[in-house]
């Protein structure tokens, strides 16, 4: 069963992208910050991380910085997740590190198959 690392500081938005990921049949891990984010990924091997961009704190680029600088996560796959999608931001996000970006609010059925699909891409 792989394992996903959700970062999100909404409480609406956790609950909706963890029920989704649950549902799907994985194993899912929250974190409602970057800071408690870093801390988890030192305990737990995650197959896939999505990222919320807006962040308190310290926002979702800072966060995969760090991601991407640590040996144990570097090459584990980020996708971002955003509400504030504008023209060049998925160049932006891939040109950090991620994967791919989700936009929110979610589309169920788009969501399952990028989260199906870059699972199976990336094992």
């Amino acid at each position: 069963m792989s394992h996903i690392l959700v970062i999100e500081d909404n409480p609406v938005n956790m609950e909706l992208t963890v029920d989704l990921l649950e549902s799907y049949g994985y194993n899912v891990t929250p974190a409602e910050d970057g800071f408690a984010a870093l801390e988890k990924v030192k305990d737990n091997i995650f197959d896939l991380i999505l990222l919320d961009i807006q962040l308190p704190k310290m926002d979702g680029l800072e966060v995969l910085s760090h991601l991407k600088v640590n040996e144990s996560t570097k090459e584990v796959p980020v996708i971002a997740l955003t509400a504030h999608s504008m023209r060049g931001d998925d160049e932006r996000f891939i040109a950090a590190g991620c994967i791919d970006y989700i936009s929110k609010p979610i589309d169920i059925h788009a969501f399952k198959k990028k989260i199906q699909y870059h699972l199976e891409f990336s094992n």
